[in-house]
């Protein structure tokens, strides 16, 4: 990797009437990042959050080509299935790293996933709306234990 680091989590589950404030506030703190030295993007490829934040550094990136987006996929199999969209290909072709974190599912398969994020990363961004529960709350658990910056942008709990 390049320079500073940065990787986001955050849910999939965004409320419809949050997404636009969800998609500036990533640009933002993208900014605020690409404005600190960082250069180095990853995302584990979620739905919602994970996605708004590549797409984002994209966006990014046209501007600065140095900018690095990296991919960490939980398993093989969602890495071939994410291959038969197009959506997630174009997001795909524009990653310069693709990691696959296990060649089988496993029931810890997520949370390796993210300690791997957490790992190289020096900066965390998460999308947050308070559960207690769940891959995004033990994420922010972990990038504590782990003494890494968090840059939390709070929402409200999307509706079930």
């Amino acid at each position: 990797m390049g320079g500073r680091t940065c990787c986001v989590t955050g849910h999939r589950d965004i409320a419809r009437d949050q997404i636009d404030y969800v998609k500036e506030a990533l640009k933002q703190e993208i900014d605020y990042a690409l404005a600190e030295g960082y250069t180095d993007f990853i995302f584990g490829f979620a739905e919602g959050v994970d996605q708004f934040f590549a797409e984002a550094v994209l966006e990014k990136k046209k501007l600065n080509p140095e900018l690095r987006l990296i991919a960490a996929i939980p398993t093989q199999q969602r890495l071939s299935s994410l291959q038969r969209k197009a959506e997630a290909t174009v997001l795909l072709d524009a990653c310069c790293e693709i990691v696959v974190i296990s060649e089988k599912y496993l029931p810890n398969v997520y949370e390796k996933r993210n300690r791997y994020m957490l790992e190289r990363s020096d900066r965390v961004i998460a999308v947050y709306d308070g559960r207690e529960k769940g891959g995004t709350a033990g994420t922010i658990r972990l990038s504590r234990k782990l003494n890494k910056e968090l840059r939390e942008i709070s929402v409200t709990p999307a509706k079930i």
